[in-house]
């Protein structure tokens, strides 16, 4: 398996032996973990997590983070997301319903987005309207495919309310979605708000894993 930069290539993967209290399920986690080079990249790079590699990904192939952009992230913790952002030179803010440690240059607000006054905080978090809107939420999975797809799309119509309101135009808009990608009304109203909307699996998204990105460009109010 190859990772960042090629990393990964030419090691010897390493097998986690059995042992008393140890789950085969948390054994199997641990060696996921252990074999991933992205997981070791991402410590190399201080990233929080090895999403961070997701977003790094994503914008190599779409340039929607602009240096000196507001970019404001949904559902930000641990944060990797703010910190590629933020590393890029956009003023980030961070908003998440549980709380998250600080991040220099980053704005990290504790947020239900449910909340109606919510939008407006942002807004004025970020001293304007926002170039870009992110999102890497994902409901607790159940094991049930189509049950964690209809709750992980639930978090996408959330986001899609704030970047509707806080987008300014030409902004773009990117989210988590499930396999199916975003369908019926949640990839109708994209349409008609975005010049653009595209459904991409980053390379730094595990093989096994049943999640989609959109991407959504051009916002027209």
């Amino acid at each position: 398996m190859t990772g960042p930069d090629g990393s990964g290539r030419g090691r010897t993967p390493v097998k986690v032996k059995k042992s008393r209290g140890r789950t085969a399920s948390s054994r199997q986690w641990l060696q996921r973990q252990l074999n991933d080079p992205y997981v070791a990249a991402a410590r190399q790079k201080g990233y929080r997590s090895r999403a961070a590699f997701k977003l790094v990904e994503l914008d190599s192939k779409y340039r929607f983070l602009k240096k000196g952009a507001r970019v404001l992230d949904l559902g930000a913790a641990p944060g990797g997301w703010s910190q590629v952002a933020a590393q890029r030179g956009a003023t980030v803010v961070a908003a998440d319903v549980l709380e998250m440690e600080s991040l220099p240059g980053v704005t990290v607000l504790q947020a239900d987005l449910t909340d109606p006054d919510v939008p407006g905080q942002l807004k004025d978090a970020l001293g304007g309207p926002a170039d870009l809107v992110l999102t890497d939420m994902a409901a607790p999975t159940t094991g049930h495919r189509a049950t964690d797809h209809i709750r992980t799309i639930a978090l996408v119509e959330i986001a899609l309310d704030v970047a509707l309101d806080v987008l300014k135009p030409g902004g773009a808009f990117v989210g988590k979605v499930f396999q199916g990608g975003a369908t019926g009304d949640l990839l109708a109203r994209m349409k008609r708000h975005f010049r653009e909307v595209r459904h991409v699996k980053p390379p730094a998204s595990r093989a096994e894993s049943v999640e989609l990105y959109v991407v959504a460009l051009g916002f027209k109010p």
